[in-house]
Parts: C-alpha cells; structure tokens; sequence
C-alpha cells in the first residue's frame, strides 16, 4: 500500500518515493503527496522525474487496492524499484485547501444554524458548491449564511488534523455530517478540527488557519429538489 503523505502534511509540495508497481495507466509508489480524486476534492496533478532528469506528468491520482495509482500522461518504462522525486501542481492543491476549508466551515454554519448535514459538495480551482437537505432556503438565507463564514473566516482559528477509531466519529453525530452512505469504510476516521468552532471526519487537504480562506464570495443558489438545495461559492 501506498503512504499518503497528504494525509498528515497538506504542504508538503515535494517528497522522494520509489515506484512499486506498473500499470497501463501508470504508477504505484510507496509514498506520494499527491492526493487521489474523492470526497469532492479533484486528484491533483504535477510531475515525477528520476535522478537522471528523465520527467513524466501526473494528469489525475485514484486509489486502487493494491494503492494509490498515479495516472501519466506517457508510459514511463520505469521498472518497480525506480527512485522518483514528486512535485504537486502547488496553485492547483492549494485552491482546492483553501475551497475545502471554506466548504467546511459552511457545513459548521448550517449545522449550527439550521440542524442540518450536508448530502454533497463538490470542488474545483475555481469554486466550490455545497447540497445540503432544507426545505426553506432562498438567496436572503445564502447570504446570511455565507456572512457567517466570513466571521470565522476572519478570526484566524488554527485547523488541525486528528484521528479517531469509526466507532467513536458514529458515535457523535455531529462529526459526520454527510449521509452515512458516504462515510468511508475505514478503522480509523480522520478528523479536521478548525478551533472553538467546529470538528468533522474528513480526508481532504485543508489550510492550517481559516484566514488562509480568503474572503468568500455567494456565487448563485440552486433548487435540486424539494428538500436538497445548492450552494455556490468562490474566494477572492
């Protein structure tokens, strides 16, 4: 299996592996930094290259069974045992911290304000959007909301990283606020902790302080249906 780096140390820009297996798609490492699709966040992307200079680009990142499996846009003809050096595309991963922070604290927001979880969210380097399951919700309610994430936004609150066995995070409701359905089926449920406010199990790349957000902006709402309602937002 594959170290995920990404998991303990969301800057960690650069790293040294070894390739562990070859596939038609591309690669298996030992350890890496790049972070595979899930959980609304995209993979991220960037480069691999040899002591020799020899370089191939990473075009997306999906965990396997057998491990985390960099996808390249060339075959490589690295044999198992090669030693690598990674880079991650850093404006790339670093948008998507600062939308997933931002999606996080939202999820505090409406937890705390409305009662209830979110059913899905979905990120890019330009935006971010949020579903969550409300019966009443219009612009006047977006904003209101979106004002609040502004407020923890600007106090500057350390967000850290934690672990905790499954059966504690099913335990207390308020640390898995997506449906059940989509809580991933692992021992250990890691947890992102932005200070006093909020604490929820998540394995996304997140900033360490919420003033590294950005002011955040209500982009449009939409009606998904009678009960699930969509927010979009952006960051300047």
């Amino acid at each position: 299996m594959t170290e995920a780096l990404y998991m303990t140390d969301a800057y960690l820009r650069r790293f040294d592996g070894a390739v562990t297996a070859v596939a038609a798609e591309g690669l298996l490492l030992d350890r890496t930094s790049f972070y595979p699709f899930g959980g609304g966040q995209p993979a991220d992307q960037g480069e691999l290259r040899t002591p020799g200079g020899e370089t191939i680009r990473v075009v997306d990142v999906r965990k396997t069974p057998a491990g985390i499996l960099h996808a390249t846009d060339r075959a490589s003809g690295w044999p198992s045992g090669t030693t690598v050096s990674g880079e991650i595309d850093w404006p790339r991963r670093f948008a998507h911290m600062r939308y997933h922070t931002a999606l996080h604290i939202l999820s505090g927001v409406v937890y705390r304000q409305l009662g209830t979880g979110i059913t899905g969210n979905q990120i890019s380097a330009q935006g971010a959007r949020m579903d969550f399951s409300l019966p009443n919700f219009d612009r006047r309610v977006a904003e209101s909301l979106v004002e609040a994430v502004n407020v923890v936004v600007q106090e500057h609150r350390p967000v850290t990283v934690r672990f905790v066995s499954r059966e504690e995070a099913k335990r207390d409701p308020a640390l898995v606020r997506v449906a059940e359905e989509l809580l991933p089926d692992v021992e250990t449920v890691r947890l992102i902790d932005i200070e006093g406010f909020d604490v929820q199990a998540d394995g996304g790349t997140h900033v360490a302080n919420t003033s590294e957000v950005g002011a955040v902006r209500l982009d449009r709402i939409e009606n998904k249906g009678a009960r699930n309602k969509r927010l979009y937002l952006t960051v300047d």
